[in-house]
């Protein structure tokens, strides 16, 4: 008699195929131009979702939120091409197979979460690093009234601006973070159960 696959270890399955895709392609340089991995990004974001005491499905939007770059052939090449390829909705897309929109919402807005950012919080445009005011050209430049509004009447706008303050604080070279591992149970735990 075969037995049928528990929900836990198809969760570890999902897990371990996430991780596999950033061990293989998280290497690659953060956003055209940027000094630290996608990887060494992706982890720092979370350990400022840690640090910052946040729910396990915000922590994992933040350790998530560029995989939308590393599914994509072109990579951060389309920032530095001239074009927007929307990785926050590819990114979104492809996690809502298994996870809920507390994972995938904020990584879905997160870029939105930048443009309000700039229409709303002095000084926040200053800070942007020269990489990350190409993209923002690209992706529409600060928010009009109109559209802060609209943002701001989104379910997750506020976990959006959270993941995205710590999206700006996670490019340290060689700054020491917990690693990959460390997150497996915590996004085992938030695979939904028709995912697993």
């Amino acid at each position: 008699m075969t037995s049928r696959p528990t929900a836990d270890s198809s969760a570890e399955s999902i897990v371990a195929r996430i991780e596999s895709l950033y061990r293989d392609k998280g290497h690659s340089p953060y956003e055209g131009g940027e000094s630290v991995s996608q990887m060494a990004h992706g982890l720092q974001a979370a350990a400022c979702g840690t640090r910052a005491g946040a729910a396990p499905g915000l922590v994992a939007a933040a350790l998530l939120h560029d995989i939308g770059h590393l599914l994509d052939p072109v990579g951060e090449g389309a920032a530095v091409a001239g074009y927007d390829a929307r990785h926050e909705d590819g990114g979104a897309d492809h996690l809502t197979q298994w996870f809920g929109p507390e994972v995938t919402e904020p990584i879905r807005l997160h870029v939105a979460a930048k443009r309000y950012l700039c229409a709303t919080k002095p000084g926040y445009f200053e800070r942007l690093s020269p990489a990350s005011v190409r993209s923002l050209a690209l992706q529409g430049g600060p928010m009009s009234a109109e559209e802060v509004a609209a943002f701001e009447a989104r379910p997750h706008f506020r976990d959006a601006v959270r993941l995205r303050v710590w999206d700006e604080e996670a490019k340290v070279i060689d700054l020491a973070v917990p690693a990959f591992e460390t997150y497996r149970d915590m996004l085992s735990g938030l695979v939904h159960a028709d995912g697993a």
